[in-house]
């Protein structure tokens, strides 16, 4: 069987601005360094997924602008399949402000353009075909992940979501999910229970469960992701790493992620792996340009 990744999501221009601290309502503080990095959910995880060896089949839609065509050229120098990779004159392309603190933190505003211009109508058959794996976020229109619920059921595809950023979702789109990969903050939002202790780790994990989802994994920041599924119950912690940046660190998880999934191999092995690739991304400025290649794995 073929294991080509299929990553259908949202692709952003990011304007990052470092600063020593964030600002309260109604202040100014003066910033330190100004960046412009391609960014977006769905374009972060398929670039991480890409550099980390996977074949992968990247679906967005972008404006006809010149965002929109940088991010083009990024996608084929990555080398990503991009055939279903639309531009619109509708809509301007994503773009993203995110401000990052001297610890690392972050605060992202997302003006999403071209992004909730993808529609079911944008995703041929053909898009699907070959895919040992599919991962969305819920950077798209909600009609859009619906439909490639439906489809992948159909089609008996594995279907990973990334719930960010986390909105209340029905219990439809819960029911067969191969895997599910919410923060802490996620996690509290779709279940109503904070993850603040083991027996409410497990909680959560039992609901999503409970409602059809096969595989769980809530990441935890710098305590490490916690995996719940019928072989395993805990924690797997995450690498001590000085964060810099910590704006990908959940996308390049789970482009990480998927592509151990892929490959074949063992939970927890793949959650390992997956950590080494975020302490990696949050050592470094940016999305897109802080997820690391196999060999600084290896």
């Amino acid at each position: 069987m073929s294991k080509k990744i299929v990553v259908i999501g949202s692709s952003n221009t990011d304007m990052v601005i470092k600063t020593k601290v964030f600002p309260q309502p109604g202040e100014t503080v003066l910033g330190q360094t100004f960046l412009m990095n391609p960014g977006g959910k769905g374009a972060n995880q398929a670039v991480a997924a890409v550099r980390l060896g996977a074949d992968v089949r990247f679906v967005a839609r972008l404006g006809q602008d010149i965002f929109g065509n940088q991010a083009l050229d990024g996608f084929k120098k990555e080398g990503l399949d991009i055939a279903y990779v639309s531009q619109t004159p509708d809509y301007p392309s994503g773009i993203a402000t995110i401000t990052v603190n001297d610890k690392g933190e972050n605060q992202i505003i997302v003006a999403s353009g071209a992004n909730m211009d993808l529609k079911p109508e944008d995703l041929p058959d053909a898009v699907f075909e070959e895919a040992s794996l599919v991962l969305i976020q819920l950077e798209i229109p909600v009609e859009t992940v619906r439909y490639i619920v439906e489809k992948c059921r159909t089609l008996h595809i594995k279907l990973v979501l990334n719930p960010a950023p986390a909105v209340k979702i029905d219990d439809e789109l819960l029911k067969g999910l191969y895997l599910i990969t919410p923060n802490e903050t996620e996690t509290g939002i779709l279940t109503g229970i904070f993850p603040d202790s083991p027996e409410a780790l497990k909680e959560a994990a039992l609901y999503f469960r409970k409602k059809g989802v096969e595989h769980v994994i809530i990441t935890l920041g710098k305590k490490g992701v916690y995996l719940s599924n019928d072989l395993y119950e805990q924690i797997i912690p995450a690498v001590e790493v000085q964060a810099v940046d910590t704006t990908a660190a959940g996308d390049v998880f789970n482009g990480a992620l998927v592509t151990a999934l892929s490959e074949g191999q063992d939970w927890l092995l793949a959650c390992e792996f997956a950590c080494k690739a975020s302490a990696i991304a949050v050592t470094r400025m940016g999305a897109q340009s802080s997820a690391p290649y196999q060999h600084e794995i290896k």
